[in-house]
């Protein structure tokens, strides 16, 4: 099989990318913040709808007041993580339709439908996070992503007054050994998958 990127490539986006939970002092630079986010931002998602907001924590303050709402065993490996991102899904996404899609009147398909809506924003805030991660390993960095946080208490701090919704969080840096698992067993093609 010839691959359109190189199989080296392959390895640091999947293949031997692994979730950290240790990590260097070396920064994650604003350069490096926003170069992440221009990359995501190209992931499609349904009507370009684009509903993920995200916090990047990169300074003790922040980290200090993300460290109420986590989870006791997510304390230590976020608190030394250089950079901790807080993914969340904006409720309020259909105002910008009219931008962001603008062929057609999207913004009147989500008016009223609240189930929708929430539905809407947490399938494209999940992809645009994965999207995230992709994007940061592409650039030579490790990713820890995690639940295991006090949703309310993330939304009080980070969102106050807003419809975003949390997500998820995810540690980035240049990942250590440390509290490394041995890789995890994967279901099989035929075990998760089938041709029709």
């Amino acid at each position: 099989m010839t691959y359109t990127i190189s199989d080296a490539g392959l390895d640091l986006l999947f293949r031997e990318a692994r979730t950290h939970n240790g990590w260097t002092d070396q920064k994650v630079s604003e350069t490096h913040i926003r170069a992440i986010y221009e990359l995501l931002k190209f992931g499609p998602t349904s009507a370009n709808c684009s509903p993920a907001r995200f916090v990047f924590i990169a300074s003790d303050a922040g980290r200090e007041k993300l460290k109420p709402c986590l989870d006791e065993g997510n304390i230590e490996k976020t608190m030394s993580a250089p950079l901790t991102v807080v993914i969340g899904n904006d409720l309020n996404f259909p105002e910008h339709l009219p931008t962001l899609f603008p062929h057609a009147d999207a913004k009147s398909w989500f008016i009223g439908n609240d189930p929708l809506i929430r539905e809407a924003a947490m399938r494209n805030g999940t992809l645009q996070g994965a999207y995230l991660m992709m994007a940061a390993r592409s650039l030579g960095f490790n990713c820890g992503p995690m639940s295991g946080f006090d949703a309310e208490k993330v939304e009080a701090a980070f969102f106050p007054g807003t419809n975003i919704k949390a997500n998820f969080l995810c540690n980035i840096g240049h990942g250590t050994q440390k509290d490394m698992f041995p890789r995890s067993p994967k279901l099989d093609f035929d075990e998760a998958c089938r041709l029709e």
